[in-house]
């Protein structure tokens, strides 16, 4: 099935923000579980989306991310490797997602790799305010929709996610149960971009 609905909306809210950056519009989040065929969906990526591999300490993380790294390639696509800068650069990866408790490491990541996006995750508004002030380009918080997330909290919805958007001071990407019925949802959330798992397979 297609994701075009999710495609189509992210980059209209990805044109329509005001501090968009470069940024990409799209970004999809593996999951060893929930996206078992990770290079599949990649490979159906629009161009200019981006890959956030979380390889979870699998034993063939490099020979995974460098899979997905040719693809990136060969499609435009961005890569950014969840929580492991040393795996970001042995695959050639575009820069890093930081999970929340590592956010600190933005700015250090960032003066060191000035070529590299940086993106942390975010539960609250105290946290996509912390991204900020430690240098992270933008914010991905969930969880914005109900969604299959293990760790996910409770959703926030539309409405109390473009608050958090017009208080946090730096971009953010909603992340948690967004797919083709519930992305229009966001159009005016302010947001820079959206962010996905399972939203991928529909």
């Amino acid at each position: 099935m297609s994701f075009w609905t999710l495609e189509r909306t992210a980059a209209v809210i990805n044109r329509d923000a005001r501090a968009r950056k470069g940024l990409p519009s799209l970004l999809f989040f593996t999951d060893p579980v929930r996206t078992p065929d990770a290079e599949a969906l990649a490979e159906r990526l629009p161009r200019g989306a981006a890959i956030v591999f979380r390889a979870f300490g699998a034993p063939d993380a490099a020979a995974q991310g460098l899979r997905l790294a040719a693809i990136a390639r060969r499609r435009g696509l961005e890569l950014l490797a969840g929580a492991d800068p040393r795996l970001a650069a042995a695959i050639g990866a575009h820069g890093v997602h930081l999970p929340e408790r590592l956010g600190h490491r933005a700015g250090p990541l960032r003066r060191a790799r000035p070529d590299w996006i940086v993106t942390a995750a975010a539960h609250s508004l105290r946290a996509a305010r912390a991204a900020k002030a430690s240098g992270a380009h933008a914010a991905v918080f969930s969880t914005v929709f109900a969604s299959r997330s293990p760790s996910g909290g409770a959703p926030i919805g539309p409405v109390r996610l473009a608050r958090l958007v017009r208080q946090a001071g730096l971009p953010v990407y909603g992340l948690g149960g967004i797919d083709n019925k519930t992305a229009r949802r966001l159009r005016d959330a302010g947001l820079v971009g959206l962010a996905a798992v399972d939203g991928f397979r529909t």
